[in-house]
């Protein structure tokens, strides 16, 4: 039954697991590995952005849509991450198009320069949103994003340069995204949690380690090669790599510029934001108090779910909540 969404403000999601599967580290891992993803064919396309660097974006285009999606991930997420799998797969059943956007050196390939992108790297979406409407101007545009493309989403939608832009998106949904970065920071440095912070940490070391071979970063960074590999934190690497390289004066500035909590009354496009109180990357800091909820937020809050996990069983059909709510959402605001 489809969940009527309820605006302005703070509400308890329908969301409710199966017994065996509250535990937010079974929620956070779970559905990675236990529930395959459909096998898409999505196309890839690559754009060259105003700075002369490229992202790449993967299309999945039904036959004749009824709206399109543009798809933001997380932190070193892809096409392939199964959050976004699994939702293509719902989108594509109902007959709704998307295309997955990937942040830079996210699709596979290195980018071009020195700028990557973080938790309010607005830029690349600022250019790529018009550029979609463009092509597709009779479809209706509906903005998703997951993690630390879900804070990324809410601060662009809340920007005065998107605005500018007459919103051109007709809805949006962020789902699990670190709205205080710093809180988020301090979470994922304790307990368990750390072990997610490592597995995450690896891939963005792994990733800059290769960029640095390629791309020219003198006068950059005031970091060499193994200073990054002895990096631990993300505090550590956003205070050294992220805060330099975007023009921040370091991780705390970088913090405070990029956390969307404080951004939520100024977006006036309709948004659902989709959290569990049990997010393991979290703390109780990124909930947002019910005075930043305007008429134009759906806050669904769940006692459950873990890290972009909300999985309600690994037997029989609806095993996942996400792609079924975010579409409900979808076809609801295009009624």
């Amino acid at each position: 039954m489809t969940f009527k969404t309820q605006f302005g403000s703070i509400i308890q999601s329908n969301f409710k697991p199966a017994v065996l599967f509250r535990h937010p580290h079974v929620q956070t891992i779970f559905p990675k590995y236990t529930i395959k993803t459909v096998k898409l064919s999505l196309v890839r396309e690559r754009i060259t952005t105003p700075d002369n660097d490229f992202i790449d974006v993967d299309w999945m285009l039904p036959g004749s849509p009824k709206a399109m999606v543009v798809l933001f991930h997380g932190l070193e997420g892809s096409s392939n991450s199964h959050y976004i799998q699994h939702l293509l797969a719902e989108l594509k059943k109902r007959e709704i198009a998307a295309v997955v956007m990937h942040f830079r050196g996210c699709s596979g390939e290195t980018n071009l320069t020195t700028r990557a992108y973080h938790s309010g790297a607005t830029f690349d979406p600022l250019f790529f949103l018009p550029l979609v409407k463009q092509r597709y101007p009779a479809l209706k545009l509906f903005a998703v994003g997951f993690s630390l493309g879900g804070n990324m989403l809410m601060k662009l939608l809340a920007s005065a340069e998107y605005k500018a832009q007459a919103d051109i998106v007709e809805g949006s949904v962020c789902v699990s995204a670190p709205l205080n970065l710093s809180a988020s920071a301090k979470a994922i440095n304790d307990g368990f949690s750390k072990v997610y912070q490592a597995h995450l940490m690896k891939s963005m070391k792994r990733n800059l380690l290769e960029k640095i071979n390629k791309v020219d970063f003198s006068g950059a960074l005031s970091v060499d090669a193994s200073d990054i590999t002895k990096m631990q934190t993300f505090r550590e690497f956003d205070q050294h790599i992220t805060a330099p390289l975007h023009g921040f004066k370091g991780a705390d500035d970088y913090y405070t510029c990029c956390s969307a909590i404080y951004d939520l009354p100024e977006i006036t496009t309709p948004t659902l934001i989709i959290h569990a109180a049990d997010d393991p990357f979290m703390n109780e800091n990124v909930i947002p108090d019910k005075k930043l909820i305007s008429q134009n937020i759906a806050y669904e809050l769940s006692e459950h779910g873990g890290h972009v996990g909300f999985m309600n069983n690994v037997f029989g059909p609806n095993k996942l909540y996400l792609p079924q709510r975010v579409s409900d959402f979808v076809e609801e605001q295009l009624c």
